[in-house]
């Protein structure tokens, strides 16, 4: 193959993986808390020697966040939680604390706040957020103060990656700093309220549509590069 198929080639694999994450952009739609993403290319040049055009080719394995503010639903819930601007809540994974925006939190049979997959909120000094039995009702101020029966029991860490581009999506709407993380100075945290996903469906099935053209047009034009290789030995063997 010769370097036009191997370009084309690399071309190809990078809009296949931005069509995935497209796909999984699409299908989280309708997920609470749930932050777009958008792939990343990089440009390789090779130098192929003097007096030769060097050879650039595109990688697309990187993914960007986007942190843009998604809708918020109003539901009641005392413990539904959403949050207005920038930060991300914290919670405690198996494997170590982790960013999320998914706000809908569970009172566990330990009296602690927790996500529905049974990871703790933890507060401001990175500590399970817990109510005691019986406390009374939980209620949840704008700066993120946890109170139980009209006494604060804890405040919520809400934080910020220092470099949100090396967020690392973990796994459903959970994410790993990447790095360092700071408190969000001036935290709003509305109390029976949930955040939808910032996924602008018409943006994206836009994206979509031209991610897939792009793709068709790279995969006609390798077709049609094998076609001349395979015409070019046909024409060499017979003569």
């Amino acid at each position: 193959m010769e370097n036009a198929g191997y370009v084309t080639l690399n071309r190809q694999s990078g809009l296949a993986a931005e069509l995935r994450v497209i796909a999984n952009n699409v299908a989280n739609l309708g997920t609470a808390g749930f932050r777009r993403e958008g792939a990343i290319f990089a440009e390789h040049v090779f130098g192929l020697g003097a007096g030769t055009p060097s050879l650039s080719m595109a990688e697309g394995n990187g993914r960007i966040v986007d942190l843009s503010q998604g809708p918020l639903r109003q539901t009641g819930g005392a413990l539904d939680l959403a949050i207005e601007g920038e930060g991300f809540f914290l919670v405690a994974a198996p494997e170590g604390p982790r960013l999320t925006r998914a706000g809908a939190f569970v009172l566990t049979p330990a009296g602690e706040i927790a996500t529905a997959e049974g990871y703790a909120l933890l507060d401001e000094g990175q500590a399970p957020v817990a109510v005691p039995p019986g406390a009374g009702p939980i209620a949840v101020a704008r700066d993120g103060t946890v109170s139980a029966g009209g006494q604060p029991v804890a405040r919520l860490g809400l934080v910020r990656p220092v470099d949100p581009g090396a967020m690392v999506h973990a796994e459903g709407t959970t994410f790993l700093p990447g790095g360092a993380t700071e408190p969000v100075e001036a935290p709003v945290v509305l109390q029976g309220f949930i955040e939808e996903s910032n996924v602008d469906p018409v943006a994206e099935i836009a994206r979509m549509i031209e991610v897939q053209r792009a793709y068709e047009l790279g995969q006609g034009l390798l077709d049609a590069e094998d076609r001349r290789i395979r015409q070019a030995v046909e024409t060499l063997g017979g003569g």
